[in-house]
């Protein structure tokens, strides 16, 4: 089928298509905890909702992986040094498993006082702590599964990544299906047995990883080998975009603080909201890591003008997919949140924000295409401050005070969209000036 598209567009589907599958992929395997714990209670949802949202600030050191090796490796790429990519992935990976276990340690301390700071129920505060204290101990994996996908990704080879997912996502159904209710001789371990699955899987996807690399089926030489120097470039990139994410997060938890403040209802229509938008953009996401390494290979190759045309033609397809999205959001969105849970108070609550956020779409294909190709030419800190301003002066601030004065969680899922408008304005300006041309990686 692509073979009838311009040969242009032929290059960015065949890295985007796959990309975009496997983001789609990943988060439905974030959210089948979800969507299976949805048949147990309300309390569940709530418990395994905002486990994975107070992850999100692992995910946000995650960043710093993501964003450095695809900025790094894709210049190599470009350059057609693959001796010197390789040694950068050897380097990302040792180094991200010594940074993971800092992390697992403190967040598994820290997971049983998540749930009491938001103040939720205690039904909620029981589940979510044995959930997110089971979650932690895949860290290690996915830290440094993250560097073998981003390194994929960087190298235009999207489609390992995607099987794998395809394999372990179907996996992890099994895994749920028979640990949270008890099927076929399993302890029936309800929420504790959503997250053993999904510590399962991440490890069987790691192990993958490694058996392709060691075999040579990737396009880097396997190596045992440490650069300093090269991982310091790796992190002057990937360290703004991790406190970036680290303190968008920060703000999302903020957020969430206000839609708590209406009950457990609201907070868990909320959280299923946030996921099924989540699988509304995450093609949108796998154009914008194509949007990273086109920009990446364009810039090692010398030629900015090519980068910046491969850019917009991503754009233009994400933007395409995400307005079609759009309208499954805005008009049937009842039918989408049934899949999560029976819920009806629920439901209402969750088909209210996804009408509201429905028609923010495009703009948030901008976002995240601009702030990607931003981030793979190591202008980092552009989108660092472009993205926390308008967080905050545009979404929580204003969030706070529109709850406060009108007690209605509407005016506060106005300043999301109002956010997001902003933001695609401001990326847009920046792309289009071109000072990203001058970065050093």
């Amino acid at each position: 089928m692509l073979r009838y598209f311009p040969s242009r567009h032929q290059k960015i589907l065949k890295l985007s298509i796959p990309a975009a599958i496997n983001s789609l992929l990943d988060m439905l395997q974030v959210i089948t905890d979800l969507i299976m714990v949805g048949r147990i209670s309300a309390f569940a949802v709530a418990a395994v909702g905002l486990g994975l949202q107070s992850l999100m600030f692992v995910f946000a050191v995650l960043t710093l992986l993501n964003v450095g090796t695809s900025a790094l490796l894709s210049r190599f790429v470009g350059a057609r040094r693959m001796k010197r990519a390789s040694i950068g992935l050897s380097t990302l990976l040792r180094f991200a498993f010594f940074l993971s276990l800092p992390v697992m340690v403190l967040w598994y301390f820290l997971a049983s006082h998540i749930y009491v700071w938001f103040g939720t129920a205690p039904e909620v505060v029981a589940l979510g702590k044995d959930y997110v204290q089971t979650l932690t101990w895949m860290m290690p994996f996915v830290f440094m599964k993250l560097v073998f996908v981003a390194a994929l990704n960087s190298a235009g080879d999207t489609k390992t990544p995607m099987y794998v997912k395809i394999s372990s996502i179907l996996l992890n159904v099994i895994l749920n299906y028979l640990l949270i209710f008890g099927k076929h001789g399993f302890p029936e371990l309800g929420v504790l047995g959503a997250a053993v699955g999904t510590v399962i899987v991440n490890m069987i996807e790691f192990c993958v990883y490694v058996v392709l690399y060691w075999r040579h089926k990737t396009p880097y030489i396997p190596l045992w080998y440490h650069s300093r120097a090269l991982l310091m470039r790796a992190l002057k990139v990937g360290f703004p975009a991790s406190v970036e994410r680290a303190l968008t997060f920060g703000s999302f938890m903020l957020f969430t603080v206000i839609i708590a403040h209406y009950g457990t209802a609201v907070l868990a229509g909320y959280q299923i909201g946030l996921r099924v938008e989540g699988l509304a953009f995450m093609p949108g996401i796998g154009f914008t890591i194509a949007a990273m390494a086109l920009m990446g290979q364009g810039l090692g190759a010398k030629n900015p003008q090519q980068a910046k045309e491969d850019v917009l033609l991503v754009l233009k397809y994400t933007s395409g997919f995400m307005f079609i999205l759009s309208f499954f959001m805005i008009f049937m969105p009842e039918k989408i949140v049934w899949l999560f849970t029976n819920d009806q108070a629920t439901i209402k609550e969750a088909s209210l924000y996804l009408r509201i956020v429905g028609v923010s779409q495009i703009p948030l294909a901008f976002n995240f295409v601009l702030s990607g190709a931003l981030r793979g030419a190591g202008d980092s800190k552009k989108t660092l401050k472009i993205n926390l301003v308008s967080l905050w002066l545009v979404r929580i601030i204003p969030g706070f005070l529109l709850s406060w004065y009108f007690h209605s969680i509407l005016f506060v899922y106005f300043a999301v969209i109002f956010d997001t408008f902003v933001r695609a304005v401001w990326l847009w300006k920046t792309f289009e000036k071109g000072e990203w041309q001058k970065v050093k990686v």
